[in-house]
């Protein structure tokens, strides 16, 4: 497991905190009337390779938190989200939300619409990807006929998901919340895809997490749609057989990984600390995002 070397999370007057996580900090509200539900954070912290890096991205965490709110808008029909306000204290206002607690799913709901990533080193090895049979021929980039549903294991902090089949997902939670959280997953990534691909924006794959209210409904959790959790690349540079531009943080893995860092991945050292132009670019990316996706201007 990585030492991902995460900040103590600052305390906030009325909550107590709970959990960090490599971007998100949690707090159980313990005052005023959203008392006994969470206040989630989302920080400027960066994570890459299992790292969280010393260097934040400014903005980034209100630039995912207003993201996440603009798509929990264009899926409330198809699904309820967990955000119960947007009214927080002002040390955090416009990067959180009040939430639901719920019983969260042990599954991360991975939806697949082209092949690259961890999928695509399954496919190569098996001709699979969880589980799933795929044509020959397809390449990095290949959009796929259907999208597919590829789930992963929730692991441990530190420790890297796990792709997993479907029937691994049944033994664990259930033929019947299975089938719901596969259905789910891909009809948001249906509804999601449409949108991106209208503002110029492919939308590759997606992780989403689910969890269940007390009177039993299946309710979308965490972040959604975001560069964090989701691929997204300028349609107009889409060419299949390479690696594909996207808004995200391979602007910082780029360059961790080019002689410039000075950085050995095996080395088992974090990188270093970011230069001020790869933050600027990395910060212009998820602006850019935000914008073309959602029309708005940040």
């Amino acid at each position: 497991m990585a030492d991902l070397n995460i900040p103590p999370a600052p305390a906030i007057a009325g909550t107590r905190h709970v959990h960090s996580g490599k971007v998100r900090d949690l707090y159980e509200v313990t005052e005023g009337e959203h008392a006994g539900r969470f206040l989630m954070v989302a920080s400027d912290r960066l994570s890459i390779f299992d790292f969280v890096l010393d260097t934040t991205i400014p903005d980034k965490g209100e630039i995912l938190t207003r993201m996440s709110l603009w798509w929990f808008e264009q899926l409330a029909d198809l699904v309820p989200h967990h955000v119960v306000s947007t009214d927080v204290p002002e040390a955090v206002r416009g990067r959180a939300v009040i939430c639901e607690k719920l019983d969260m799913f042990p599954v991360e709901c991975v939806a697949r619409g082209y092949l690259t990533g961890s999928g695509l080193i399954d496919y190569r090895a098996t001709g699979e990807v969880c589980g799933v049979p795929l044509p020959g021929g397809l390449v990095d980039g290949s959009r796929l006929e259907q999208p597919i549903f590829t789930p992963a294991t929730k692991a441990e902090l530190g420790d890297h998901d796990e792709n997993v089949s479907y029937d691994a997902v049944v033994a664990t939670i259930g033929a019947d919340d299975a089938a719901t959280l596969r259905d789910l997953t891909l009809q948001v990534y249906a509804r999601a895809e449409s949108l991106a691909r209208e503002r110029g924006i492919l939308l590759a794959d997606t992780k989403l997490e689910f969890g269940r209210r007390s009177d039993g409904a299946i309710v979308l959790g965490d972040e959604v749609l975001t560069p964090d959790s989701s691929r997204f690349w300028p349609a107009d540079d889409y060419e299949p057989g390479r690696t594909q531009p996207s808004y995200d943080k391979q602007i910082v893995r780029n360059w961790a990984l080019s002689p410039e860092s000075g950085w050995d991945k095996a080395s088992g050292e974090a990188p270093p600390a970011l230069p001020a132009e790869v933050v600027e670019r990395t910060r212009s990316r998820y602006i850019e995002a935000y914008e073309r996706l959602t029309g708005q201007s940040f």
